[in-house]
């Protein structure tokens, strides 16, 4: 198998930067809005598609079938399961039922459907990708090849299969080889395929490789800039996240995000283990842990310069980056998120502003981290697009000793300015968490 391009994901350690909660006795989160349960059982690593005026989802096995599929007439449903899209199971030529996973279906432009999907390779027990395919979304879908599509044995198998169309029309195919099986790292791949995603064409481009676990990508264009999402972390507990790297050329180079974009603890632990993740224009199908079985979770998503927002996730804002009028950074903080603060808000026209993002206009949760040195309670004034909804109280912790406060705001769809405006007594702030 040829290899181009590898890149180490030496950022890999920046996934676990840490969202860290408030205190008990401060304000409680009061108005984000939280990924909405769409099928309350197992239906893991899904995969969507919109035909017409419904949508199709995808899973991996379980008790439903060998590619269970549900239908909605819209992505909060309500949604319906159909039954087996693969019934007949994966090829006889080279697999066993029992282990099909990570279905990815993709509408050709001639109208039939194409299925690709992670499984059991009978001669030598690893995982392997194969294709099938069909006339309608529900199926049935017929494998095609007495063999895998992809399957490099030497670097573990293959699975996670996931369909990408650039915006010139060049279809491809993203996987995973197994490398976490048999100890060697690794590594997204994408792969060009022709006659409707059932064949492959020229060589394998590496995009990002890990010693851990890397797995699930789908990869969006937006604009100039792709956007490679992808799940980490073990996916049968509540350290299973998604994160994502961008580009402006598919041979990269490749950047991580500082901070992943879903975990337990960005949701305020409403969805344990956040991954598998689907990515649509304005949504993000995703499935979470829950008593041993992993469920369908559906979230607003929003793109903030091209950059991924989902709703009910905390993205953060560091206060020392905003607009500071009479007032000013100190540097050296102690224990503050960057070691930087937003300080001396002590006059009458002291304030702190800065734009954030918001995928849906309405309520959300504005988090402030903060250290008060004070005696009392300290209060800043809280102006939303110039319009004041109220304040946000900062009881004492004393100063380095930072902590979060809460307040429920109200955004409008889009890009929004927040101000933090001199109230009673004195605070510093970290930084600002929109949730």
């Amino acid at each position: 198998m040829r290899r181009r391009v590898p890149v180490l994901l030496t950022a890999l350690a920046l996934l676990a930067a840490p969202v860290v909660p408030a205190a008990a006795g401060e304000q409680a989160t009061t108005a984000a809005v939280f990924p909405q349960t769409v099928i309350a059982e197992d239906f893991p690593d899904p995969d969507v598609i919109q035909v017409g005026n419904t949508w199709y989802a995808y899973s991996t096995n379980n008790g439903r079938g060998h590619v269970p599929v549900a239908s909605a007439p819209a992505p909060n449903g309500p949604w319906t399961i159909r039954g087996d899209a693969m019934p007949g199971g994966p090829s006889s030529g080279w697999a066993q039922a029992g282990r099909t996973w990570a279905p990815d279906v993709h509408r050709n432009p001639d109208g039939s459907f194409t299925l690709t999907y992670t499984a059991w390779h009978r001669s030598t027990g690893r995982q392997c990708v194969g294709v099938a395919t069909a006339s309608s979304p529900l199926g049935p879908f017929s494998p095609a090849g007495g063999a895998p599509m992809i399957c490099p044995l030497n670097l573990g198998g293959a699975i996670d299969a996931n369909t990408f169309v650039a915006n010139d029309g060049t279809r491809y195919l993203l996987w995973k080889n197994d490398g976490n099986a048999v100890g060697v790292n690794s590594t997204l791949w994408l792969t060009r395929t022709v006659n409707n995603g059932t064949a492959l064409s020229g060589g394998n481009t590496a995009l990002l490789s890990s010693s851990g676990v890397i797995e699930a990508p789908d990869l969006v264009q937006r604009g100039s800039r792709f956007v490679l999402f992808y799940s980490g972390g073990g996916y049968v507990d509540c350290n299973y996240l998604t994160s994502y790297a961008t580009a402006t050329s598919l041979n990269g180079p490749w950047t991580v995000a500082y901070r992943p974009l879903m975990t337990t603890a960005s949701f305020d632990n409403r969805v344990c283990g956040p991954g598998g993740a689907d990515f649509t224009a304005d949504k993000v199908f995703l499935h979470g842990w829950v008593n041993g079985s992993r469920h369908l979770y559906v979230a607003d998503l929003g793109w903030a310069n091209d950059y991924p927002v989902v709703r009910g996730s905390r993205v953060r804002y560091e206060a020392e980056s905003g607009t500071l009028n009479n007032c000013r950074v100190r540097t050296g903080a102690a224990g503050a998120s960057q070691g930087a603060v937003a300080a001396y808000i002590d006059f009458g026209d002291s304030w702190v502003e800065n734009t954030v993002y918001a995928p849906r206009s309405g309520s959300y949760t504005l988090h402030v981290g903060y250290a008060n040195g004070t005696s009392g309670t300290a209060t800043h004034g809280v102006v939303v697009n110039g319009n004041n909804q109220g304040s946000v109280s900062y009881p004492a912790t004393g100063w380095d000793n930072w902590r979060q406060a809460s307040v429920s705001i109200s955004l409008n769809a889009g890009f929004n300015r927040i101000r933090l405006t001199k109230g009673a007594a004195y605070a510093e702030v970290d930084y600002l968490e929109v949730q």
